[in-house]
C-alpha cells in the first residue's frame, strides 16, 4: 500500500524529467567546454539519444539507475517493495528497449555510449575521458577519431572545472 495521498504521489512523480537532468546537463556543459558540438535530444535518430555527436556518429544516453534498472539488469524489479508486477514489467520493458535501440543505432553505423546518471555526478572525468577515447573535437567524423591513439585530446586529464548549473 502507498503511504502517500494521490495527490502527493502526483505531485512527487511529475516532477521527474525525462531530459536535462542533473548529470546530463553537467557531462553536455563539460563536453561543449572542451570543444565538442552536438545536438541534444536528437529525435532524428532511434531513442532519442541525450546527446548526439552527429560528425562523429556517437549517441550518448545517460540513464537513471531506477528507470534503467541499475544493478537489476537480469531481474528488473527485484528491489521494489510494492506493486511488484507492474514495476517489474515496466522496468524490464525499458532494459529491452535499450537494447533494441542499441541495436538499431549501430546497424545505422552509430557508436552508442551509455552512462549511468549517479556514474556522470561522481566521475564525471572517467565518462568524459570514455566520449574523447572515441571522438576528438580537433578531427570530426574521421575513421581515425574512434581510435585511442589517434586522439590527441584523450591524453589531457586537466579537465575544466564542473560547470555551475
Amino acid at each position: 500500500m502507498d503511504c502517500m495521498t494521490k495527490a502527493q504521489r502526483s505531485r512527487i512523480m511529475a516532477r521527474i524529467r525525462s531530459k536535462d537532468t542533473k548529470a546530463e546537463v553537467l557531462l553536455r556543459k563539460t563536453l561543449w567546454h572542451l570543444g565538442f558540438r552536438y545536438r541534444k535530444n536528437y529525435r532524428k535518430l532511434p531513442g532519442t539519444p541525450d546527446i548526439a555527436l552527429t560528425r562523429q556518429k556517437i549517441a550518448i544516453f545517460v540513464d537513471g539507475d531506477f528507470w534503467h534498472a541499475r544493478n537489476y539488469r537480469k531481474q528488473p524489479g527485484d528491489g521494489i517493495a510494492s506493486h511488484k508486477k507492474y514495476w517489474r514489467q515496466k522496468l524490464a520493458r525499458n532494459v529491452e528497449r535499450d537494447k533494441e535501440v542499441n541495436d538499431a543505432l549501430t546497424q545505422e553505423g552509430w557508436l552508442v555510449l551509455r552512462f549511468w546518471d549517479s556514474e556522470v555526478q561522481k566521475k564525471l572525468e572517467g565518462c568524459v575521458e570514455s566520449v574523447m577515447e572515441f571522438a576528438s573535437p580537433h578531427a570530426p567524423g574521421t575513421k581515425a577519431s574512434r581510435t585511442k591513439a589517434s586522439c590527441p585530446s584523450a591524453k589531457r586529464t586537466n579537465l575544466p572545472k564542473k560547470p555551475t548549473i
